[in-house]
């Protein structure tokens, strides 16, 4: 079983964004739509002893997408650019946000930050978090006694 650190703000953008849907019927939300997004993650625990981080990234390149560890916090940013081809009196109704995003989460200590690695598919970036080879369960031999 892992520990995980209790955060009462973590998921305080997610509500907010949820928020800013809920009452898009009421005005404009132009202020909004070019500030800041947070993208849905999911974070997993598998088989193979690893975590799995999944984020959905709609419109984004590998490129627009950053992934970093610093004193064991795994921090993913980026920027959704706002379509320059289309002029902004042509939309009938912008719904999507757009601009930078960054969502942090601090990383147990049972993680080989060494052996991190991130792929980029189809709108989705999946970051897989390797646990250290001691922090295995593994099975202990019980010598006999005569």
């Amino acid at each position: 079983m892992t520990l995980t650190r209790f955060e009462p703000f973590r998921d305080l953008a997610v509500l907010q964004d949820r928020m800013h849907r809920l009452f898009d019927e009421i005005g404009p939300r132009d202020q909004q739509t070019l500030s800041q997004w947070v993208p849905a993650v999911d974070v997993f625990q598998t088989e193979q002893k690893e975590l799995v981080l999944k984020a959905e990234l709609p419109d984004l390149r590998k490129e627009d997408v950053s992934v970093t560890v610093e004193n064991n916090v795994l921090t993913l940013s980026g920027e959704r650019k706002f379509d320059q081809e289309v002029k902004r009196d042509q939309y009938h109704r912008i719904e999507r946000a757009y601009g930078t995003f960054s969502r942090s989460f601090s990383l147990p200590a049972t993680v080989d930050a060494g052996r991190i690695a991130a792929e980029f598919r189809q709108g989705v970036l999946t970051v897989r978090l390797p646990f250290r080879e001691e922090a295995r369960p593994r099975t202990v031999d019980i010598a006999v006694a005569s």
